[in-house]
């Protein structure tokens, strides 16, 4: 378990990046562009009569058009798809627990489909034993092998789950 001192050395920057600082951040943004553009040009000034009017319609605007950003940065573009990949990539921890999960749905489907012939009372083909235990072999040589510092997993997630 990790130090409790870096534990709330990672909450504070949490914090701070995602709460503080963006609160910050975007009340200083519509300060500056009030205050050094839209109050210098009387045609801004028509527009945005003040702080307050600037404010509740930059509010209005932005809140759906950044709701829409952000929708579409998850759910229509590529990008949160390269995150995630980069992120599997580089924390062993995450690749790990991806690669545990395929392993156990390979197997598991393939021991279900056994069970499901004893059930039946078929008989299981050499076919099906072979799979199995290929299946067996390929992941214990993989448990064996792999550790955080090595790259296994992430291969094995290349190769094998299609990531």
């Amino acid at each position: 378990m990790a130090n409790s001192g870096f534990r709330a050395w990672y909450y504070f920057r949490m914090g701070w990046s995602t709460y503080f600082a963006f609160i910050f951040a975007a009340i200083n943004t519509l300060t500056v562009t009030y205050f050094l553009a839209i109050d210098k040009y009387p045609i801004l000034k028509d527009i945005f009569p003040n702080f307050i009017v600037y404010v509740a319609i930059i509010t209005v605007i932005g809140i759906p058009l950044l709701v829409g950003i952000g929708y579409a940065h998850y759910k229509r573009t590529k990008a949160f798809r390269s995150e995630v990949d980069i992120l599997v990539e580089s924390n062993p921890y995450t690749s790990r627990v991806l690669a545990n999960s395929e392993m156990m749905l390979k197997l598991s489907l393939s021991l279900n489909k056994v069970v499901l012939k004893l059930a039946k009372n078929e008989k299981i083909t050499d076919d099906e034993i072979a799979e199995i235990t290929k299946l067996q072999t390929e992941f214990s040589t993989l448990s064996s092998e792999r550790t955080f510092s090595n790259r296994k997993d992430v291969e094995f997630l290349r190769k094998d789950a299609g990531i």
